[in-house]
């Protein structure tokens, strides 16, 4: 698994997203995403969004994924 990959599947689910995802492993990754959908969404509800993009690669050939999930508006940190 790379980066890349996840990225367009997370892209693919949540067309209106701007998503950056890292990770050299090839089983440990970080993602930042950005959309619009998650407005009037808890941080949980956010996370099981971009879970939902990837399926069952999570917890298989994603063994962890670390989110940080924002609105476009938000600042990074």
């Amino acid at each position: 698994m790379d980066s890349q990959t996840i990225e367009q599947m997370i892209c693919a689910g949540l067309p209106d997203a701007e998503v950056t995802v890292s990770g050299e492993d090839g089983v440990h990754f970080e993602a930042v995403v950005a959309s619009a959908s998650f407005a009037g969404k808890t941080t949980l509800q956010r996370h099981r969004m971009v879970y939902a993009t990837l399926g069952s690669l999570m917890g298989n050939e994603i063994h962890a994924l670390a989110l940080r999930t924002d609105l476009p508006a938000e600042p990074a940190d």
